[in-house]
């Protein structure tokens, strides 16, 4: 039998009106009609190709290794004693400063992913939102190349990280809104577990490159004025360049548009909040309104995992860089192998119980890791891949929840709420991080801020009605 081509078998999406009621969640349009397996793992290869922005960039390599090290200190900082205070207090400002570039590209994705996910739902083109997405994480990513380790060129390092976290977001609601066009109720789980899985993958091969150039010292390359981390930046970029093109060439767009709702982009701002009103007063649509609003915090905690735990492990715990380069491959392998584990339980016992699970795990794990930091390194090993063992399945089954209760036809809309929602919230786990050390002038009191928003976000979730 023949695969079948985009949108073969696969009925248009019903047109619903501005008030947001809709008669069918967009998942049940493809039926029991099984995606050809190019268009899945087309679709599964872009968290594999943006992925170590993510793991080599974000987590465990540019900011925790370089941005916020001894290069950017004022060199008389630099020259005093690790344990000095003045030093440490210095390094917690390189910290907060991070966590700062992170909340104001927050309040980026608040204003923008929504519309842009509603204006490319009314034309039907996923595709060029993602590519714009993309297209600007790379070009962040090669900017990178121009911070040298100087404090006067800290703010660009932030500012470039900050606007590339906000472009993969932009490019990461239309990703998620082209799951919808490749699953169904039944493998949805199993499909975006997979995803992430292939991402977590993805940052181990990208790590494990970079322990095997520094281990060989770069085969003899000079890696003076921070020359190692910058080309480390190029090459996420060329990465994602190679590896997000399948996406293009072999995933359809999840609808075909909706040219009833194009209007400009100023006066997308009152129809989302009119659409935003209309999933509260739908009964059916309701359970996607406060899980929208659930979700918003207990995201914010797991992103919050992987943004600090790298400088947690080094200005904590005192990891070297081919330690923490180590534990970053440990935790992505772990964290892959159990997140395509979780996606089948995902199909068999529901999301929620999976998220449900995972975090919880994740608070005591994180508890563990801050009271018993005096205990040395072993207490991150454990406690630290226990949390990456919970934070992928989490990760993949709230995606899985929404796409089960997205309205047909708004694909791009509600995970751009999605993402804004996460991103109006994402000031809680960096704030409370921030904070945190800025009143102790300890980076290890932020470990408690990140547990505080993974208990906020669990109590959230509770009372939200599963999906069926």
């Amino acid at each position: 039998m023949s695969e079948p081509e985009p949108h073969q078998g696969v009925p248009e999406p019903v047109a619903t009106a501005n008030s947001g009621a809709v008669a069918v969640v967009g998942l049940d349009l493809r039926g029991e009609t099984p995606a050809p397996k190019k268009q899945v793992y087309s679709w599964a290869l872009w968290d594999w190709a943006t992925q170590p922005f993510n793991t080599v960039i974000l987590t465990f390599v540019f900011t925790a290794l370089y941005l916020v090290g001894e290069g950017f200190l004022p060199p008389e900082v630099a020259s005093l004693d690790v344990d000095d205070p003045v030093r440490l207090a210095a390094e917690a400002d390189l910290a907060s400063g991070l966590g700062l570039g992170s909340t104001i590209a927050a309040l980026g994705i608040l204003l923008l992913a929504p519309v842009l996910g509603q204006r490319a739902d009314a034309a039907g083109r996923q595709k060029l939102w993602l590519g714009i997405g993309t297209g600007a994480l790379v070009m962040c990513m090669l900017g990178l190349w121009f911070v040298e380790p100087t404090p006067s060129l800290f703010w660009l390092g932030v500012a470039l990280i900050s606007a590339a976290t906000v472009f993969q977001e932009i490019a990461a609601v239309n990703s998620n809104a082209m799951l919808i066009g490749i699953a169904n109720p039944k493998n949805v789980g199993r499909i975006s577990g997979l995803g992430w899985g292939f991402g977590y993958l993805g940052g181990i091969i990208a790590l494990v490159i970079v322990v095997v150039l520094d281990t060989f010292d770069w085969f003899g390359m000079s890696t003076d004025n921070g020359l190692a981390y910058r080309l480390i930046a190029v090459g996420c970029a060329v990465w994602a360049i190679i590896f997000s093109i399948p996406i293009f060439l072999n995933v359809p767009e999840p609808s075909l548009g909706r040219p009833e709702r194009r209007v400009g982009f100023f006066a997308s701002y009152p129809l989302l909040v009119k659409d935003v009103a209309g999933l509260y007063r739908d009964p059916e649509t309701r359970p996607t309104f406060w899980y929208l609003l659930a979700s918003a915090v207990f995201r914010d905690g797991l992103g919050g995992v992987f943004a600090f735990g790298a400088i947690i492990g080094t200005a904590v715990f005192k990891f070297e860089t081919q330690e923490i380069i180590i534990f970053g491959i440990a935790a992505n392998l772990i964290a892959g192998v159990s997140t395509i584990a979780a996606g089948r339980l995902d199909d068999y016992l529901g999301p929620k119980r999976i998220i449900l699970a995972s975090i919880g795990s994740m608070i005591v794990a994180g508890l563990a890791v801050f009271f018993l930091r005096d205990a040395g390194p072993i207490v991150f090993w454990i406690g630290g891949l226990i949390l990456c063992a919970f934070v992928g399945p989490a990760q993949a089954a709230a995606r899985s929840f929404l796409a089960r209760v997205t309205p047909a036809g708004r694909e791009g809309e509600i995970f751009g709420l999605y993402a804004t929602t996460g991103r109006a919230a994402s000031w809680m786990a960096s704030g409370a991080w921030t904070l945190l050390i800025v009143l102790t002038a300890q980076t290890a009191f932020g470990i408690l801020g990140i547990v505080v928003v993974l208990i906020a976000g669990f109590l959230l979730l509770l009372p939200v009605k599963a999906p069926r």
